[in-house]
């Protein structure tokens, strides 16, 4: 559906995370993967979809001008949003330990924002799903962290691994979303770009 639409236009996808690469290559899409460093700072007077919202368009700023006629920019970013806070990537072991033991038994929302960008436009587009955590034992917290290193992940968990499997009970929005890429959203905006 969308490669004949996309046929003439090269997507350049700025993620190193293999999990949406995976999941735009679902869309059947033909895209190019490149990284550009970025300082991933922002202001603490942002909140929840905003922070998402700044640092895609940052992520896109890195590229801004190199872009071509006929190219196509995606950026993304995700967080966790638990108790008016942003979880990030952890930065260790303990880190991550410390992020899960908080969010045990407890919901929280998970915030996607993606960043479509050509040398004519710039639009930003972002989900948010709640999800529910049952009550994790210390033991499964040490398992989980030691055996699936969790380090590249927001809020310390991949909801398409063990956690999410054993303590995932709920979720109220898009699963897609909690892996890093809302693809309902993002397949409605390129069927309309």
């Amino acid at each position: 559906m969308l490669a004949d639409k996309f046929a003439t236009t090269k997507i350049i996808l700025a993620s190193q995370s293999p999990r949406r690469q995976e999941l735009l290559k679902g869309l059947d899409l033909d895209f190019t993967i490149e990284i550009r460093p970025v300082n991933e700072v922002y202001s603490t007077d942002l909140k929840s979809h905003q922070i998402t919202d700044y640092l895609s368009v940052l992520k896109a700023s890195a590229f801004k001008t190199d872009l071509k006629d006929k190219e196509l920019l995606i950026t993304s970013d995700t967080i966790v949003w638990f108790k008016e806070k942003a979880l990030e990537k952890p930065k260790n072991a303990t880190h991550a330990k410390e992020m899960l033991t908080l969010m045990s038994g407890h919901s929280h929302e998970v915030y996607t924002s993606v960043c479509f960008t050509t040398i004519q436009s710039q639009e930003v587009i972002y989900d948010v799903t709640k999800v529910y955590f049952a009550t994790l034992t210390e033991e499964e917290i040490d398992y989980y962290v030691a055996n699936y290193k969790p380090f590249d992940k927001a809020g310390a968990y991949g909801v398409q691994d063990w956690l999410g499997y054993a303590a995932v009970t709920r979720l109220e929005g898009c699963y897609y979303n909690v892996m890093g890429l809302p693809l309902p959203k993002v397949y409605e905006f390129l069927k309309g770009f």
